[in-house]
């Protein structure tokens, strides 16, 4: 039982650590790939809801996830008063420089329910950093498979997101409608990017070995705990 529950803190602390650069994909260092749509508006019902949603451009990005957020977690109210269903996850990523650099490592990464953040107390860190190659993605998704892959994807994957950059809107008892950032070079509220989501790729998934040992070393600690429960109680 000690050592699945040594084996299970491991797991549960170094899952989602970032890997080193050394271990990142070639395409991370890529720009996300932006151009102009033939795509028209189109409506999508999830959760009851009729969302019209309406594509900017086309939209590829590649990047390491170093924070995410699920709209369904307990603690998100926003998105339940917002009737918004249709966006289930944010996926937080560094690209292109961030990656060429391996600025990204060292900094301290968290989401709320719409917003990344990024903190260091490295002056040095932060000079190297590069805020137009973080990108908080707002991820549209209507279709089973898209959404059960996105909510698989954790921090430290290495990301493939194809689709379109897109504004949406809904009137289920009042007007709602969220629009999406068409450049890297801002910055602040609306300096994400909306993207409905058409692929989704995991490139490399990342927290090795220790995601594949968190259920075997939580088993070795009930299997333990069952077997002490069986024990004889033996008096001193």
């Amino acid at each position: 039982m000690g050592v699945g529950a040594i084996l299970a803190i491991a797991s549960l602390s170094l899952r989602h650590r970032l890997p080193d650069p050394a271990g990142l994909l070639a395409d991370l260092r890529r720009e996300p790939l932006q151009e102009a749509t033939q795509a028209a508006p189109f409506e999508t019902k999830v959760g009851g809801v009729t969302y019209t949603v309406n594509p900017l451009a086309d939209y590829q990005i590649w990047g390491l996830v170093v924070s995410n957020h699920d709209s369904d977690t307990w603690w998100d109210w926003i998105h339940r008063a917002s009737n918004d269903h249709l966006n289930v996850v944010d996926l937080c990523v560094v690209f292109a420089e961030n990656v060429e650099r391996g600025a990204y490592v060292g900094l301290n990464y968290s989401s709320g329910q719409f917003v990344c953040y990024v903190e260091t107390s490295s002056y040095e860190r932060w000079r190297h950093f590069s805020l137009r190659a973080l990108s908080n993605n707002h991820l549209l998704a209507d279709r089973p498979s898209i959404i059960s892959k996105l909510r698989d994807v954790q921090v430290g994957d290495q990301v493939r997101i194809r689709g379109r950059l897109a504004e949406y809107a809904h009137n289920h008892g009042f007007a709602f409608r969220r629009g999406t950032s068409l450049t890297r070079d801002d910055t602040g509220n609306g300096a994400c990017e909306t993207i409905y989501v058409e692929e989704v790729e995991v490139l490399s998934a990342g927290g090795r070995p220790w995601r594949w040992l968190l259920w075997p070393a939580i088993a070795l600690v009930l299997s333990g705990l069952i077997v002490w429960l069986r024990s004889p109680f033996r008096a001193s």
